[in-house]
C-alpha cells in the first residue's frame, strides 16, 4: 500500500482518519496557575480537530505542581482537573480527531519549583536552579504519580497516553548517562525509571489503549548521546510496553546543544534509523510544515505518522490544506464545504 497523508492508521484500538498528528506544544496559558485548562486551551485544541487533524496530543501535562516548566503549565495531579480536560477532549473527538495527552515532569528544568528534583544534583545550565537528587523511595513514588495522572487522563476520555521522555525532562534526565550519576538501582540501569513508568501506566490503563513515549533519540552536545544509544533506549521502552514511539532529538544538555544543520525534515534520518531498528510504529517531527515534505516522509518509509507543530500554530486547518496540496480530497466540516 502506498501511504499518503490521507491514509487511515490503525494500531490496536487506536484508529485515525489520517496520518497527521498535532504534537504537544506548551501554551503557557493556565492563567490560574493551578494546572487547569482554560477557554484558550479549548479553542486551541478543538479548532485543530475542526481542521482535520487525525491525532491531537495535548501539551505537556504535569504529574505534580513542581513538575511544571512554568506555573502556567497544565497539570493532572488531582481529580479536580478531570472535568476541564474532559470538556476539551470531548470537543476534539466530536469533530473526528483522536486525542492523546503527554504526561510529564520537568525535573531540573522546572522554573517554578523552589528546589527542582532530578536524577542527580546537576543543574541544566547557569540560568537554571540547582536540583536535588531524588531518593530511591522518592523515585518509586514518582512512578506512582505518572500512573495516577494517566488514570485521570483515561477518566477524562483520552484515546491514548503519551509519556515525555525527551527534551531534557525527567525521564530523559534518568536515561541520559551524563546526567544520571546515581549509585542505586536507577543508576545501574539508566532506563529503569522510564521502564517502570511505562509498566506502571500500562498496568493501570485499559488493556487495548495505545501507549506512546516521546524520546530524544539523539542528544546533541557535550554530555549528549548518539543515535545508537538512543535506539537502545527505544528498544527497552518498546519491550516495556510502548506501542508507538514519537522520535525527537536534543534538549538534555546545554553546551553545543544544537545539531549542525537545522532545516526542514532535519530529524527524519533519526526517525528512520529508529524505525529500521525497533519494531514499533514511529511518529516523526521536526520542521515538516511543507505538506509535500510530510507526505514524502511517509512515502519514503521514514515514519508511520507525521507531526506538524509550528505549521499548526500558524494554521489550525493545516491538515485540510495539506491534503489539498498533496492531491487528496479533504473532508471538511459541512459548514466549511463551500470553501473546499
Amino acid at each position: 500500500m502506498t501511504l499518503s497523508l490521507a491514509t487511515p492508521f490503525e494500531l490496536g484500538g487506536l484508529k485515525l482518519n489520517n496520518r497527521i498528528v498535532m504534537p504537544p506544544m506548551c501554551q503557557y496559558s493556565a492563567v490560574g496557575k493551578d494546572g487547569m485548562p482554560t477557554d484558550w486551551h479549548y479553542v486551541h485544541y478543538v479548532s485543530r480537530a475542526v481542521g482535520g487533524t487525525g491525532l491531537i496530543i495535548i501539551e505537556m501535562t504535569n504529574i505534580e505542581p513542581d513538575g511544571r516548566i512554568s506555573d502556567q503549565c497544565l497539570g493532572l495531579w488531582s481529580d479536580e482537573h478531570i472535568p476541564a480536560f474532559a470538556r476539551m477532549i470531548e470537543g476534539m473527538q466530536k469533530h473526528g480527531s483522536k486525542v492523546s495527552i503527554q504526561i510529564a515532569h520537568a525535573g531540573r528544568k522546572s522554573t517554578c519549583a523552589e528546589v527542582p528534583v532530578s536524577s542527580s544534583n546537576q543543574a541544566f545550565s547557569e540560568q537554571y536552579k540547582q536540583p536535588r537528587a531524588l531518593t530511591t523511595d522518592e523515585v518509586k513514588r514518582m512512578v506512582e504519580k505518572y500512573r495516577d495522572a494517566a488514570v485521570r487522563a483515561v477518566q477524562a476520555g483520552v484515546d491514548s497516553i503519551q509519556l515525555h521522555g525527551a527534551h531534557g525532562y525527567l525521564i530523559h534526565q534518568f536515561h541520559s548517562p551524563s546526567i544520571n550519576n546515581r549509585t542505586d538501582e536507577y543508576g545501574d540501569d539508566p532506563t529503569r525509571f522510564g521502564v517502570e513508568v511505562i509498566q506502571a501506566v500500562r498496568s493501570a490503563i485499559p488493556s487495548g489503549m495505545n501507549l506512546q513515549i516521546r524520546v530524544s533519540a539523539v542528544d546533541y552536545g557535550v554530555g549528549g548521546y548518539d543515535v545508537d544509544y538512543g535506539i537502545e533506549v527505544c528498544r527497552k521502552y518498546a519491550a516495556a510496553g510502548v506501542d508507538l514511539l514519537d522520535i525527537s532529538t536534543g534538549g538534555g544538555v546545554s553546551v553545543n546543544a544544537l545539531p549542525p544543520n537545522i532545516g526542514p525534515g532535519y530529524q527524519l534520518p533519526v526517525a528512520r534509523a529508529v524505525k529500521q531498528a525497533v519494531d514499533v510504529p514511529i511518529i516523526a517531527v521536526g520542521l515538516l510544515d511543507e505538506p509535500k515534505l510530510a507526505h514524502a516522509a511517509l512515502v519514503n518509509g521514514d515514519c508511520d505518522l507525521v507531526a506538524v507543530g509550528r505549521g499548526m500554530l500558524r494554521d489550525p486547518y493545516w491538515a485540510l490544506h495539506a491534503l489539498q496540496a498533496t492531491g487528496m480530497k479533504p473532508a471538511p466540516p459541512k459548514a466549511y464545504e463551500r470553501g473546499y
